[in-house]
């Protein structure tokens, strides 16, 4: 079983920046891909960013593109999501989640693609 824990949340004026970690442990795969999404109050989880393990591929949702970054540390297995230019609309829980065996070049972004998900970190952006 593969554990994900998440860190890094916090509070934030607008317009500054947090690095959001996600660990990785227990079980590990040679081919998967670790995505980041969020949920804000009273809306579905959204997907904000991926990458594939193996090849280092990105994509990135609209509202992320230009401002978030998605990178990952092979040796830690851990994933980053760094994040500027945060905004109020950018509030949520956000929640790192893996999907096993990703086909190459592949980019899942939707919620039923992925395997496990850590526990959440909140992100709070004062306007």
């Amino acid at each position: 079983q593969v554990q994900l824990a998440e860190s890094g949340g916090g509070l934030v004026q607008a317009g500054g920046s947090l690095r959001l970690s996600c660990a990785a442990s227990g079980r590990t795969f040679s081919s998967y891909a670790m995505g980041w999404f969020r949920q804000a109050p009273g809306k579905e989880r959204e997907f904000v960013a991926v990458i594939t393990w193996s090849d280092g591929n990105t994509f990135y949702s609209d509202s992320a593109k230009g401002r978030f970054t998605i990178s990952r540390d092979n040796a830690k297995n851990t994933v980053y999501l760094q994040m500027n230019s945060l905004k109020p609309e950018d509030t949520a829980v956000y929640y790192c989640a893996l999907k096993r065996n990703t086909p190459t070049y592949y980019s899942p972004k939707m919620i039923y693609e992925y395997d496990n998900w850590g526990q959440g970190t909140q992100v709070t952006v004062s306007s």
